[in-house]
């Protein structure tokens, strides 16, 4: 049974305690927006797995009350950054496996001013869930006193660097573009625009990586109404349905962890496994896509991420991008929204998020970020841990 998006909806993103809300409002203004974008009511939702990462178990309960009290299922979903994209998968399992017909997907986070830790508990490395990663980075490395997530991935742009003669111009330009982006997204955290000059000169968290380079902590929602083919047709959603072609989740497998590299410690074996997969079970590739949005939660993943989706060989994604080719009048639109560089990372939105995004650029909504001629689309969204969500989505 195929799987289709005809709902979306998110808050703006914003800074941390810069606006008196609770998680439960920032749901029910992302869900609302969601279901008055399909045109149904709440009664109509089956069930609703809810993702988020910092609030307290049962927050999607708390959450989900705020759209209506009907008794269906809800599942508190957490898989660190890629939590939006797993709510999603589950909403559309449920939906292909022939469960329901109608389930909507939300995510939030509320979350504190300042660096994010090593995990989403902020807690003890030794009793961390991404322990293993960050023993990998300091017998390489060592472990020094910037952002735990910004020394591993500044690490694997050393390797990078070292490697492939990657520079840090290139890694730069991941962060110009990405803020270019988003100055014409309304929803984004920020909409200034920068050069490569001044993402290279802002403040260092970890070198090679700037301040602009980096993804900042946000409060925010987004969410997605997921139906069935059976649905669409007896509420007449055609003009709002965006198929969900294939989806896949990988988790670290051996290959995360036996080179002793940064570069496959943050993942980029996991997401080439996930995007092989999605590509196998759909008979499209990468050439097919034309819009894509990718985890940037730092400029050295996107461009690892250009490798680990078949944009360019391995090693080659320093020139892709300067290349011109993952921008407007490029190959690809990578990012149209601003990434999360620039519209903001609140944890349990993000995979959500981009699945909003696209579900407007496919169906021709997108406003000044349009994406001339999209019919094909890609969401990346991977959190430490590990897990990496590929979806293809196609109008």
């Amino acid at each position: 049974m195929k799987a289709y998006i005809v709902g979306v909806g998110m808050t703006r993103f914003e800074k941390p305690e810069s606006r008196d809300w609770q998680y439960w409002d920032m749901a029910k203004e992302a869900g609302g927006a969601a279901l008055t974008d399909a045109g149904i009511p709440y009664e109509l939702v089956e069930q609703v797995p809810v993702g988020y990462c910092f609030q307290a178990s049962t927050a999607g309960q708390r959450a989900v009350y705020e759209l209506g009290l009907t008794g269906v299922p809800v599942y508190n979903v957490n898989n660190n950054c890629a939590t939006g994209a797993t709510a999603l998968m589950m909403a559309r399992q449920f939906v292909e496996g022939g469960l329901n017909d109608c389930v909507l997907a939300l995510g939030f986070e509320k979350m504190k001013k300042g660096a994010l830790g090593g995990g989403a508990d902020g807690g003890d490395f030794k009793t961390s869930p991404v322990a293993r990663h960050y023993g990998i980075m300091a017998a390489g490395h060592g472990f020094e006193m910037s952002p735990p997530t910004a020394q591993i991935f500044g690490n694997a742009a050393r390797e990078h660097m070292d490697r492939y003669g990657t520079t840090a111009e290139q890694l730069a330009m991941v962060g110009e573009k990405n803020h270019r982006h988003s100055a014409h997204n309304p929803n984004a955290q920020f909409r200034d625009v920068y050069t490569t000059g001044e993402i290279l000169a802002a403040k260092e968290i970890h070198r090679p990586l700037t301040k602009l380079q980096c993804s900042p902590t946000s409060d925010g929602a987004a969410a997605a109404v997921v139906v069935s083919e059976r649905f669409v047709a007896e509420h007449g959603l055609q003009d709002k349905a965006v198929e969900i072609v294939a989806q896949a989740m990988t988790t670290d497998t051996a290959d995360s962890f036996a080179s002793g590299s940064c570069i496959d410690a943050v993942g980029r074996p996991m997401s080439a496994a996930a995007a092989r997969q999605v590509y196998e079970s759909s008979g499209l590739g990468i050439e097919d896509v034309d819009v894509i949005e990718l985890h940037d939660c730092f400029s050295v993943n996107e461009l690892l991420t250009y490798e680990a989706l078949g944009m360019c060989p391995e090693g080659g994604s320093g020139k892709l991008i300067a290349s011109g080719a993952t921008t407007y009048g490029g190959r690809w639109v990578v990012n149209p929204s601003g990434g999360l560089i620039s519209k903001g990372h609140p944890l349990g939105a993000t995979g959500l998020a981009q699945a909003a995004e696209l579900t407007w650029q496919l169906r021709g909504e997108a406003g000044p970020r349009q994406v001339e001629n999209a019919h094909v689309a890609l969401a990346h969204n991977i959190g430490l841990g590990g897990a990496a969500v590929v979806t293809l989505l196609r109008r």
